[in-house]
């Protein structure tokens, strides 16, 4: 990359709550977002020169757009600043962080503010899910799916059973996973959740199927939730070390990306790849153009990875399409604790969505954000000791849209 760009720091609201309950909307959640941000960086309103939202459907939940004027409201000094939103499904927050790096690298702008949004919990289940059905193909797929995404991933899962295998104790074993990692983080939504064996397995009251082989368990979180970061061009991070007494090598730096756009139906995704050993292969493209512009070889060079795991389906092709194994052998690193907080490529330490919560447009920026506070030591019950350069695997629709960050430190 020409140029670099430097992540400053950001915040997350607590995933936990139920925004409707509070008497709040999502104006206020998104207020709280960056004031919290502007706190935790130590900036100042004034040094925002541009803003990015990420949001997939506040239309249907909020009956609100327009998210940039919405954006121009929290802060006077916000009034007449660019902002814009940007919407592709659950990838939405990672296509604002995408809009936000260009604005730095094409020199418009030195500092730039992404916030990820999205308020979900107000609605009921089947309201909410048919909702989120809109980043599928409505009227050309799905049409039997009483639950329209644990229907789509409960294909991903037969996909892989059709050409590898597929084992229900694999799936299980990271919905465990990732639920006990929540458990260390205070803005996880399923922190404080009682779980048990039966949580995860096959009896119907404790762990029911939604959709084919997808239950209960296997399923990412309805969150209401907002996080927020601040990117900014080297020359003013450089400013913004000298300012705080900070070693300017120690600040994060975006050092590589991939984004990729399929076809829009699951079918059509599959027929692209038959001979192929990744079954989603532009989602492999995705993290190999991150790997090519961050100029690694591959997952060895990693610490942690947060990936999306809106179902452990999801996941599950996550740990072979970033090389982890062969594809199809993803169980491999799950049973030999790879994937754990304590083995030696952790994957969503912060829960991922099954455990810290999912809502949709915030996710990308979410983790970004966690990727940050592994790098500056900042993660707290999650931590990974050490980490240095980190991964974010991002996933709108059935792997539609696609984006990949990887973050690092100097030293």
């Amino acid at each position: 990359m020409a140029a670099g760009v430097r992540v400053l720091g950001g915040y997350q609201t607590d995933f936990r709550r139920n925004l409707g309950r509070e008497g709040k909307g999502l104006f206020e959640l998104m207020q709280e977002a960056v004031a919290g941000t502007l706190a935790a960086t130590d900036l100042a309103p004034d040094d925002i020169e541009v803003a990015h939202v990420g949001n997939f459907v506040a239309e249907l939940f909020c009956q609100q757009g327009h998210l940039g004027g919405m954006f121009a409201a929290i802060d006077p000094a916000f009034s007449g600043l660019p902002a814009a939103r940007h919407e592709a499904a659950c990838a939405s927050g990672s296509i604002a962080l995408l809009a936000a790096q260009a604005d730095i690298l094409a020199g418009h702008y030195d500092v730039a503010c992404v916030l990820g949004v999205e308020l979900m919990r107000h609605t009921d289940a089947k309201t909410a899910a048919d909702n989120l059905a809109t980043a599928a193909w409505i009227g050309r797929e799905g049409q039997e799916a009483r639950w329209m995404w644990p229907w789509m991933f409960a294909r991903l899962g037969d996909e892989y059973e059709r050409r590898y295998g597929l084992e229900r104790e694999h799936l299980a074993a990271i919905a465990r996973n990732n639920f006990a990692n929540a458990r260390r983080n205070p803005n996880a939504q399923t922190r404080e959740w009682i779980l048990t064996d039966e949580s995860f397995g096959t009896d119907e009251a404790a762990n029911p199927v939604i959709e084919g082989r997808i239950r209960k368990s296997d399923c990412g979180q309805i969150t209401d939730g907002a996080a927020c970061v601040v990117v900014a061009s080297e020359r003013f991070a450089a400013r913004y070390a000298e300012r705080r007494g900070v070693a300017f090598d120690r600040i994060p730096r975006v050092a590589g990306w991939g984004h990729r756009t399929a076809t829009l139906r699951l079918e059509d995704k599959f027929r692209e790849s038959p001979n192929d050993p990744y079954i989603l292969p532009h989602v492999r493209g995705a993290i190999a153009d991150a790997y090519r512009r961050a100029a690694i070889a591959g997952p060895d060079a990693l610490d942690v990875i947060e990936t999306h795991d809106c179902f452990t389906t999801t996941e599950y092709l996550a740990i072979d399409h970033f090389g982890m194994t062969e594809p199809g052998e993803s169980w491999k690193a799950i049973e030999s604790g790879r994937i754990a907080l304590g083995g030696d490529l952790p994957i969503n330490p912060s829960g991922g969505l099954i455990g810290a919560g999912h809502p949709v447009g915030a996710t990308g920026v979410r983790m970004l954000l966690d990727a940050w506070k592994q790098l500056s030591g900042t993660a707290g019950g999650y931590q990974v000791e050490g980490a240095r350069r980190a991964a974010t695997l991002n996933i709108g629709g059935s792997g539609t849209t696609t984006v990949s960050f990887i973050l690092e430190r100097d030293a």
